[in-house]
């Protein structure tokens, strides 16, 4: 117990020590928090980015591209970059019924039958479009399609109800100097290849904050779009919705023994964005760890300059009956105390931008130039404040920048009490 005791006083007592003597050179300890804290701030605010990013990109795949699960047609899948028309789902069932009992499984909210076909347009500048034919009354039930302001994203009219009725983004109609009751004379393809023309008129005009969406897509009535494209009551595609995201695994296989042979199952991770950017979690780990080696350099050369300086002081150290343990303690817990206030700064200032990053979003089509078209994520980011992330970064900045400096505080262990006092 006594031995006990006395170990806890002599740690105390290194730790006491270590700690004054990160003060004994205000400048030089400032520049190695600063270096400390730069990198965990970079660690935070990316990874608050990067999580927002993903989290923005899962969204946009689940409400528009899969659902929580899509099925499609062998067919379809086959050739899907044409989004044809000829392979609907289901095509010896009623369309009806196969809601029913998709929508009868345990954990299924909805399942939405849609239709995605491409059209020619006349007497407008934007000459090829995407028609959308959805149930905007059941689809509103389950989705929030502006992902940004969580709204209908409904600019100006209304969604086109079961008539000769659409509505256009907000990109078409400004490309194309189109308004709302002013007709959109149009060409598609039917399910039996030949062509069919339409003259539907333009009740509405919404913004998804979706860029393809918003500059190439025409909502049309599904019942309506059926008849034109010679479907009748069948879909082209069914996207199940769950209760909960995460359950999307179970379902796909329950959806799957619903559907039977000849279709394509998928649940919204199998999503190849999705799966990229979870895959590159591990780069993002190497990025992060690198730079925070590089910012720990300066606590490396801090360590080793002050070893040089305080020769005397180790000689000192060791004849006073300090053994090469305690004496590469104390510089280990200068160290240490360095790469914690360091990344204490950077986590508060990291944890301020990603909190203000969440509240007032960054607009990613101002500062892609509109490039967004082809990624699949809102127009408008919302950075990710989480106390999870702010833990991870300070933890990491702390074991990284601490085991930077373990080596280099090992060379005051080398130091020969005589030999230093000589000098």
């Amino acid at each position: 117990m006594d031995t006990e005791r006395r170990s806890r006083g002599r740690l105390s007592a290194l730790t006491t020590i270590a700690y004054r003597n990160i003060w004994r050179n205000g400048r030089r300890t400032a520049l190695c928090v600063v270096a400390v804290a730069v990198a965990v701030f970079f660690n935070i605010f990316m990874q608050a980015w990067i999580v927002g990013m993903v989290d923005g990109i899962e969204e946009v795949v689940k409400t528009y591209e899969t659902g929580h699960v899509n099925v499609t047609s062998v067919g379809f899948e086959a050739e899907k970059e044409y989004y044809p028309v000829q392979y609907p789902v289901a095509e010896d069932r009623a369309l009806q019924d196969v809601v029913a009992e998709l929508e009868s499984l345990p954990g299924v909210v909805a399942a939405l039958p849609r239709i995605t076909a491409y059209a020619s347009l006349f007497d407008s500048t934007v000459k090829h479009a995407l028609l959308w034919g959805v149930d905007m009354e059941r689809e509103l039930r389950v989705n929030v399609f502006n992902l940004t302001d969580r709204d209908d994203g409904l600019l100006e009219g209304r969604f086109p109800g079961d008539g000769n009725e659409c509505a256009v983004g907000s990109e078409f109609a400004r490309k194309s100097g189109l308004r709302v009751g002013d007709p959109l004379p149009l060409k598609t393809v039917s399910s039996q290849f030949s062509d069919k023309y339409w003259n539907p008129r333009i009740v509405g005009i919404f913004e998804f904050d979706y860029r393809k969406f918003d500059e190439e897509v025409i909502i049309v009535p599904i019942a309506r779009l059926q008849r034109i494209l010679g479907l009748e009551d069948r879909t082209q595609q069914l996207f199940v919705y769950a209760r909960d995201a995460n359950d999307s695994r179970r379902l796909k296989g329950l959806v799957a023994d619903v559907m039977g042979p000849g279709h394509v199952v998928r649940e919204w991770g199998d999503s190849y964005w999705v799966a990229m950017m979870r895959q590159m979690n591990i780069v993002y780990v190497v990025v992060f760890a690198v730079f925070q080696i590089v910012a720990s350099f300066l606590i490396i050369n801090t360590v080793l300059m002050v070893i040089h300086e305080r020769i005397k002081e180790i000689g000192m150290m060791g004849a006073l009956g300090m053994t090469r343990a305690e004496i590469v303690a104390v510089f280990f817990l200068e160290a240490v105390f360095l790469s914690v206030f360091g990344a204490a700064v950077g986590t508060v200032v990291g944890g301020a931008a990603s909190a203000i990053g969440s509240m007032f979003p960054i607009d990613m089509n101002a500062m892609m130039g509109g490039g967004m078209k082809e990624f699949p994520v809102s127009g408008t980011l919302f950075l990710s404040f989480s106390p999870a992330i702010l833990a991870q970064g300070f933890v990491f900045g702390v074991a990284v920048s601490a085991a930077c400096t373990l080596i280099p505080s090992l060379k005051s262990a080398f130091i020969e009490p005589v030999e230093a006092l000589r000098r």
